[in-house]
């Protein structure tokens, strides 16, 4: 096999954060171009390392990127959410550590067929996991006004999403927004001439919310955090890597709940709930990439990285 040359995002980082013993079961909710199993598996003697895509591309090329590992690897197609289930089927009451590295991945980006970017043209497609359902064509052109406008401010933090929402309603009255590129040029025609000044891509808030609705990602990631942590075994450690500050809030949020204490009101003379921490951050503030890290791979830019260990 040729020297697989993808090097993950914060990849230093999250091996220190797994703190990986030979011996241990680890799970990669987040396979993706295997670069981090890889890694992982790499570690490990008599360990095993369970390795989760809900895209089927993601898991058939994984079998020539970590065959020198194999012996020691089990592929799930399966969406992260449901690390739970997925370890019961494997009769696994815990694991030593989990590792999720979120967003879309770079096959899924650089593959155009997949209508994730918006700077080539596609059908309008952006399913992560291709046997689902719902597409980002049924979104833009079956919900309504007001859902859109949600959406889009909700997920993409976009200003201008009243605007856009209406565009894309009137413009699909007409025919149905089939494209990639036929979505940002309704995109592009409802924002100001200021916006399409700036140095982002316009539409990139707007196809980074309807993603995000596609794939249920932020429900997911809840879903996620609230089984994962039970499943870590005493010292194992959870790495979780986002990419933009809605699933940095969700993650950053949902730990905080995990390592915190006695929730009894400030006035109570003694703790009468008895709740405990789960866990304890590893880091208070996320980890971020090195410059050099972002010179050599500007996706990782808006990386972050938050770890904890199960107490």
């Amino acid at each position: 096999m040729s020297e697989f040359t993808h090097r993950p995002v914060l990849l230093d980082e999250c091996m220190e954060a797994l703190n990986i013993r030979p011996e241990g079961i680890y799970f990669d909710g987040t396979l993706g171009r295997a670069g981090h199993s890889g890694q992982i598996a790499r570690r490990l003697t008599t360990g095993r390392l369970i390795c989760v895509d809900r895209d089927q591309a993601a898991l058939d090329a994984a079998r020539e990127r970590l065959a020198p590992w194999m012996d020691r690897i089990i592929l799930v197609h399966s969406n992260f959410d449901r690390v739970d289930e997925i370890l019961d089927k494997l009769s696994l009451p815990g694991v030593d550590g989990m590792l999720f590295d979120l967003g879309v991945s770079s096959p899924q980006l650089d593959d155009a067929s997949r209508g994730f970017s918006y700077m080539r043209d596609a059908p309008l497609d952006m399913r992560m996991d291709r046997d689902e359902g719902l597409t980002a064509a049924d979104v833009v052109n079956g919900w309504s006004q007001e859902e859109l406008k949600r959406v889009l401010f909700q997920y993409g933090e976009e200003r201008y999403a009243p605007q856009i929402a209406g565009a894309i309603v009137r413009r699909r009255a007409d025919k149905p927004i089939a494209t990639t590129l036929e979505l940002v040029d309704v995109i592009r025609s409802a924002m100001p001439p200021k916006a399409l000044r700036e140095k982002q891509h316009p539409a990139k808030r707007s196809f980074q919310a309807i993603r995000v609705a596609v794939n249920d990602e932020l429900s997911c990631v809840e879903r996620m955090l609230r089984r994962a942590v039970p499943r870590l075994n005493r010292g194992g450690r959870l790495a979780v890597i986002t990419f933009h500050s809605l699933e940095d809030r969700v993650v950053k949020t949902g730990l905080a709940g995990f390592a915190r204490g006695c929730t009894c009101p400030p006035d109570f003379p003694v703790c009468v709930c008895g709740k405990t921490p789960d866990i304890k951050l590893v880091n208070k503030k996320p980890i971020l990439p090195s410059d050099t890290e972002i010179r050599e791979n500007p996706r990782a830019r808006s990386a972050k990285l938050r770890a904890a260990e199960k107490l």
